[in-house]
């Protein structure tokens, strides 16, 4: 019943700011309500009080106690839903694949089926000794994709 209400009220609330989107929401058994929002220009601590106080202010706490926490996506949280991959065009990625590989470089473009990734390399020469410096690219399916993180470099 708490859990139909809170996705309800959820729903309400990212139907008036469009740019947000719920990331997870987990309901312990003591009522602990646990929400986790990301955005497509990220997300303020308004944007989390916004969410927070419409599903606070709309629950009766005579009826059920409940906590409640309303948090953003964290910067190095995996990335969930196709969307949190549009937002992230031209940031480092580390992306892990059903195969075993581990590809990091910068996500250049995002479709609905698939990710590509970009990186330089260092590979030996094609005649001669030493090495050159090239462009790699992968195009990278969503189903292969087993884990992928924004990648922060200083």
């Amino acid at each position: 019943m708490l859990r139909e209400k809170v996705t309800q009220l959820l729903q309400e609330a990212m139907d008036e700011n469009p740019s947000l989107f719920l990331i997870s929401l987990d309901i312990q058994g003591n009522n602990e309500v646990k929400v986790i929002i990301d955005g497509d220009h990220g997300v303020t601590v308004q944007d989390c009080i916004a969410v927070s106080r419409k599903v606070e202010h709309n629950l009766d706490r005579e009826e059920e106690d409940f906590s409640l926490e309303v948090m953003s996506v964290g910067a190095t949280t995996p990335l969930q839903q196709k969307r949190q991959y549009k937002k992230n065009i031209g940031r480092f990625l580390e992306i892990k694949t059903q195969a075993g590989a581990k590809l990091e470089g910068t996500l250049e473009e995002v479709t609905e089926e698939n990710v590509t990734l970009t990186w330089k390399a260092r590979e030996p020469k094609p005649v001669g000794k030493g090495k050159v410096t090239v462009q790699k690219t992968e195009v990278i399916p969503y189903e292969n994709i087993v884990e992928a993180k924004v990648m922060i470099k200083f």
